[in-house]
């Protein structure tokens, strides 16, 4: 499982692209789904539905394999991921709403975390077709979607290419594999919805 030194890989993993090149540093907390690519952010209440998951991250790069646990939480007021380890101690904060996107990490982990990208990740994974559609016109991006698979391009070219084995609006039990090529990383996802993990895990509401 996750040890204290994975969690430090795993951030400058999905932080290894922290500046578009050529540019200064980008505010960690701007949703780029690709260098300079920003998301135009929806509504977590845009999602349709209120969401309690339990999930297990595996993340890879370079030839680096990285696990962690994360709890997710969407209601129509606010979305909210915790990520933590292997000895149940807190690695991060995501919080989102209306107000903006706020990100608090534990003082032994790096700042080079992207909290932005990966809200960027989970929005286009996740948020109905029509939403997503609307939150990639910025960067000029499309999105070509069936129930289980989901791909974007910008200018012609695909950044993100997923596959997930539930199906557009059901519960998040089951896998999902995805690749950043963008940025250059892939995820696999173990989810389980709060329906099916409640005997076995604390939600991610319980974890604030």
């Amino acid at each position: 499982m996750t040890t204290h030194k994975g969690w430090v890989a795993l951030l400058f993993l999905l932080g290894a692209c922290a500046s578009v090149p050529g540019s200064g540093p980008a505010d960690p907390s701007t949703p780029l789904l690709a260098p300079g690519e920003p998301l135009a952010l929806p509504r977590p209440s845009d999602l349709g539905q209120s969401i309690e998951a339990a999930q297990l991250i595996t993340a890879s790069r370079d030839g680096q394999t990285f696990v962690f646990e994360g709890r997710i939480s969407v209601t129509p007021e606010r979305f909210l991921l915790v990520g933590v380890d292997s000895l149940g101690r807190r690695a991060m904060t995501v919080t989102w709403s209306d107000a903006g996107l706020k990100m608090e990490t534990a003082p032994w982990l790096p700042p080079a975390l992207r909290p932005g990208s990966m809200l960027a990740d989970i929005v286009v994974l996740y948020w109905p077709e029509a939403v997503v559609q609307k939150a990639l016109a910025p960067a000029g991006g499309t999105l070509s979607a069936d129930p289980h698979r989901r791909s974007v391009r910008i200018d012609g070219k695909e950044v993100l290419h997923a596959e997930r084995s539930w199906a557009d609006g059901a519960p998040w039990t089951g896998t999902l594999r995805y690749a950043n090529l963008a940025w250059g990383y892939e995820i696999e996802v173990q989810s389980t919805a709060a329906s099916a993990a409640a005997s076995t895990a604390p939600s991610a509401a319980a974890a604030q």
